[in-house]
């Protein structure tokens, strides 16, 4: 019996292999998931319908199973129609998470270059409709 959150086997078996400095992309509804994933990846897709799983959700479930060193954010824009004044609600979320980990944003085309490495060993595709949540996170070390 598990005593963590995190119950999917696809997920549990990449995360069981993944090692220090691995990454893992928890990716939003809009992410073109499919044709930027990097060469040792594997694609999970739990995107049932429009909101249904969302990037916060999985976010909880993956930082119970493994430690987090690095989190980075997919900047937002201030210009043009998907632009954001301030922070996006999500990334609230991910702070009271991940507490002591700082988010880190990196440019679109820079973030999609970071998820395009050998060190992606997942993208998590989920149906999350907000603007800008999709997260790139390093694995850690455990230390227990």
């Amino acid at each position: 019996m598990l005593f963590h959150k995190l119950i999917h086997p696809d997920l549990l078996r990449v995360l069981a292999r993944a090692g220090h400095t691995s990454k893992v992309l928890i990716a939003d509804g809009n992410y073109p998931a499919r044709s930027t994933l990097g060469p040792n990846a594997e694609l999970v897709s739990l995107n049932l319908s429009p909101g249904v799983v969302n990037c916060v959700q999985v976010l909880e479930a993956v930082a119970d199973a493994v430690p987090i060193e690095t989190a980075n954010t997919m900047s937002y824009v201030e210009p043009g129609p998907y632009s954001l004044k301030s922070d996006p609600p999500n990334w609230a979320e991910y702070r009271r998470i991940l507490k002591d980990v700082e988010l880190q944003p990196l440019e679109r085309f820079a973030f999609y270059k970071a998820v395009a490495t050998p060190e992606l060993v997942l993208t998590v595709q989920t149906a999350d409709q907000g603007l800008y949540a999709n997260l790139l996170l390093t694995v850690g070390v455990r230390t227990k």
